[in-house]
């Protein structure tokens, strides 16, 4: 298992209640399956709006159980955005 951080942006920070937290998963998809459980409510429908980047690369299209975590990584979570 990789640790690392799991950093949250706007209305996923809001609905997280905070701005960063640790993870400790092999992939995406497991990093998200704890957030999830460790924050209710409006959590889990605002990640279904948000983009990923994995140290600093987007995530796209691609399964998140497919996506490796390395240790001491960062996985940015992105709602998307007003204005510009």
């Amino acid at each position: 298992m990789a640790k690392g951080t799991v950093r949250y942006w706007a209305a996923a920070k809001a609905a997280a209640g905070v701005a960063e937290e640790p993870y400790e998963a092999e992939t995406l998809a497991q990093a998200l399956d704890v957030a999830r459980e460790r924050h209710s409510g409006e959590f889990a429908r605002v990640l279904l709006r948000c983009s990923f980047l994995i140290d600093g690369d987007p995530v796209g299209t691609r399964g998140h159980e497919t996506v490796r975590l390395a240790e001491g990584g960062t996985v940015e979570v992105l709602p998307p955005f007003a204005g510009g």
